[in-house]
C-alpha cells in the first residue's frame, strides 16, 4: 500500500506536468514559430522522445531498478520545464521544442509507474492496482489547468514562464518522494520454474498482440485529438485560453476519473468486455468531433476521448500482464512501451499537419479504421485461454 500511495502521487506530479507541456506546447509553438504547420512540432518530439526511449528506459530499469530510474526521470524533468522556461524567455522555438523533447524522455520511465503498481501488489489486484495509481492524474487534472492560467504571469514579463518553474518545483518533489519506494515484486528473486521464452515466443501470442494493439490505438487516437484541440479551439476558432484549458482539463478529468471504478468493472464483467466499451467510447468522441466546432461540441468530444482511452489502455495493460512471467516482463513491455508510444508520436506528428492542412473534421475521422481493427482482435481473443487464469476473471 506503501507504494501505491507513493506511486498515486507522483502520477499526479506527471499528470500535471504533461498537461501543462500539451496546453501550452501548441500555443507557445505558435508563437515562436515562423511557420503555423510547425506549432505542435515540439509535442510532437516530446511524444516522439517518449517512443525512442520507451526500450532504453527499460532496460536501464532493469539494470539498476525501477527507484532509482523514476528519480533520475524526475530531475530530468525539473531540469527540461526549465530549459522551457529559458527558451520562452530568448524566444526560442528551437530550444522549446529540444526542452519538450527532453520532457518526452522523463515520460518514457513515468509512464511504466503502472507496471510498477502491479509489481506491487498480488496477481489478482493488477487491473485495481493500475487503475488506483492512475487516478492519481485527477489531481494533475485539476492543477494542471490551474498553474496554466493563474501562473502565466509569475515571472516578470515572460507568459507561461511562472508556470513552467512551478511544475520544475512539483518534479523535485516527485523525485524526493520515490526515494521512499519499498522493493516490487520479482525484483529480488524470480520464482521457481518460471519461463524464460524467447521475445519472439511472446510477442507471436494472440493475446499480447492484441493487448499492444489496444493500448497503442488507444494512445493514438487520444494523443491525435487532444494535441490539435488547443490549435483548433484558440488559434483557428478563437476561443481563450482559459476556454481551452477548461476543455482540456474536462478531458484529462475524463480520462482518469474512471479508473476509481474500471479496475472493479473489469473484475466484474471482464477486461475484453470493458476493452470493447472503450473502442465504442474512441469512437463516440469522432463522431461527435464531426458534428460541429462549438465549446460544447469540443467538450462532449474530449470527455468521451478520455472515457474511451481509459477502459481501452487500462484493460490493454492488464491484458499484457497475463502474457509474460516475471522474468520475462522487461522483454514483454519494452516492446508494449515502443509500440504504444510510437504509435502515440505519429500521431502527435500528425495532428499539427493535418489540423493545418485538412481541418479538424479528417482529423477526427482518421481513428475509425485501427479502432476496426482493434475491435475485429478481441472477438478473436475473447475465450483465450490465457483469459482464464486462476484467480483472474476476464470474459
Amino acid at each position: 500500500m506503501r507504494n501505491l500511495c507513493i506511486l498515486f502521487f507522483c502520477q499526479l506530479i506527471s499528470a500535471t506536468g504533461s498537461i501543462v507541456i500539451v496546453t501550452l506546447g501548441g500555443i507557445i509553438g505558435s508563437m515562436l514559430a515562423g511557420n503555423p504547420a510547425l506549432a505542435t512540432l515540439p509535442v510532437s518530439l516530446m511524444v516522439v522522445c517518449v517512443a525512442a526511449t520507451a526500450i532504453p528506459a527499460t532496460a536501464l530499469m532493469r539494470r539498476i531498478g525501477r527507484k532509482s530510474g523514476f528519480v533520475l526521470a524526475s530531475l530530468s524533468a525539473a531540469c527540461a520545464v526549465l530549459l522551457a522556461a529559458i527558451a520562452l524567455k530568448e524566444q526560442s522555438f528551437v530550444l522549446f521544442a529540444v526542452s519538450a523533447g527532453l520532457f518526452g524522455i522523463n515520460m518514457a520511465f513515468t509512464q511504466q509507474y503502472r507496471y510498477a503498481a502491479a509489481e506491487s501488489v498480488e496477481v489478482r489486484y493488477t487491473a485495481r492496482a493500475i487503475s488506483l495509481v492512475l487516478v492519481g492524474a485527477i489531481g494533475g487534472a485539476l492543477l494542471g489547468p490551474e498553474l496554466v492560467t493563474r501562473a502565466q504571469n509569475w515571472y516578470g514579463d515572460v507568459q507561461y514562464a511562472g508556470s513552467l518553474i512551478a511544475i520544475a518545483v512539483l518534479f523535485v518533489m516527485q523525485g524526493l518522494s520515490l526515494l521512499f519506494l519499498t522493493p516490487l515484486r520479482g525484483e529480488q528473486t524470480v520464482a521457481a520454474g518460471e519461463s524464460d521464452r524467447r521475445l519472439v515466443e511472446i510477442v507471436r501470442q494472440p493475446l499480447y498482440r492484441v493487448a499492444v494493439l489496444g493500448a497503442a490505438v488507444a494512445y493514438g487516437a487520444m494523443t491525435l485529438l487532444m494535441t490539435a484541440t488547443p490549435i483548433s479551439m484558440h488559434v483557428n476558432d478563437g476561443f481563450t485560453i482559459e476556454a481551452t484549458a477548461n476543455v482540456i482539463r474536462s478531458h484529462v478529468l475524463g480520462m482518469y476519473l474512471p479508473s476509481l471504478f474500471s479496475g472493479l468493472l473489469m473484475d466484474r464483467f471482464g477486461t475484453v468486455r470493458i476493452m470493447i466499451v472503450g473502442v465504442l467510447a474512441l469512437a463516440g468522441a469522432c463522431m461527435i468531433g464531426l458534428q460541429g466546432h462549438s465549446y460544447l461540441h469540443y467538450w462532449y468530444a474530449l470527455i468521451l476521448l478520455g472515457v474511451g482511452w481509459n477502459f481501452l489502455y487500462v484493460g490493454g495493460t492488464t491484458m499484457l500482464t497475463l502474457t509474460y512471467s516475471m522474468s520475462e516482463r522487461f522483454r514483454a513491455q519494452a516492446i508494449n512501451e515502443f509500440t504504444v508510444f510510437g504509435t502515440s508520436a505519429s500521431a502527435s506528428l500528425l495532428a499539427g499537419m493535418v489540423i493545418h492542412y485538412y481541418g479538424w473534421n479528417l482529423l477526427v475521422m482518421l481513428p475509425l479504421v485501427p479502432l476496426a481493427l482493434v475491435l475485429s482482435g478481441l472477438f478473436v481473443v475473447r475465450q483465450d485461454r490465457l483469459l482464464r487464469r486462476p484467480s483472474v476473471r476476464q470474459v
